[in-house]
């Protein structure tokens, strides 16, 4: 989209809340956590960080399987930062959250980023031609994983000792550099977790500003 590109990830780990210049269109592009946008210290960086010229805003949210209501506490963010809400598109990528489930193998990653293509074209064209999104399903069960699910899974895997290492990890420390809670540190060579209960596997969150 030949769009400007900020690294939420980055911002959040330097603790920076600074305004972002932006056009009137922004596009935040973010994993799904727990089926709803993740992890709660990313709506808690977009609460708190002014977004400059911004009017309109589109949610894109990859996931592993689905990301059940979350179109409604993105829409919410939306009105709490007085943008209107151009809807959410969910993008099924590989699974990469290890701490819970297996990744999958080469290949069947590359048959699912391959699947997702159309979905992916579609998203880019609504976003140039200024269009919302389709809305998403919203079922029972999308508004209940959305939902108590989504505290539940908070109060009880959101927990740095979810997390650990083998011998298979060389001591590259990848996960100390991109940590956005600062929450790892190399001991020996290894990673070793601290006590906070956040998120504290590495993922890139970014928000892309269009250019007027």
């Amino acid at each position: 989209m030949q769009d400007d590109i900020v690294d939420v990830n980055a911002k959040i780990k330097a603790v920076d809340y600074s305004p972002i210049k932006t056009g009137e269109n922004v596009v935040v592009v973010t994993p799904t956590y727990a089926w709803r946008i993740p992890p709660r210290i990313v709506s808690d960086w977009l609460s708190k960080t002014k977004l400059l010229s911004a009017k309109r805003i589109w949610f894109v949210m990859n996931c592993g399987s689905e990301i059940g209501n979350a179109s409604k506490y993105n829409c919410s963010l939306a009105e709490q930062k007085h943008l209107c809400y151009m809807g959410t598109s969910q993008i099924l990528m590989p699974e990469n959250y290890i701490a819970m489930f297996d990744a999958p193998q080469a290949e069947e990653a590359r048959k699912i980023v391959k699947n997702a293509e159309p979905t992916i074209v579609d998203t880019i064209a609504c976003i140039k031609a200024e269009q919302p999104f389709p809305v998403p399903r919203n079922n029972l069960y999308d508004r209940f994983m959305s939902g108590p699910v989504n505290s539940i899974f908070y109060q009880f895997f959101v927990k740095a000792t979810a997390f650990q290492t083998d011998d298979t990890c060389i001591g590259c420390g990848q996960c100390v550099k991109n940590c956005p809670k600062n929450n790892i540190a190399l001991e020996n060579g290894k990673p070793i977790w601290g006590g906070i209960n956040v998120l504290n596997v590495w993922h890139v969150f970014v928000i892309v500003p269009q250019k007027q």
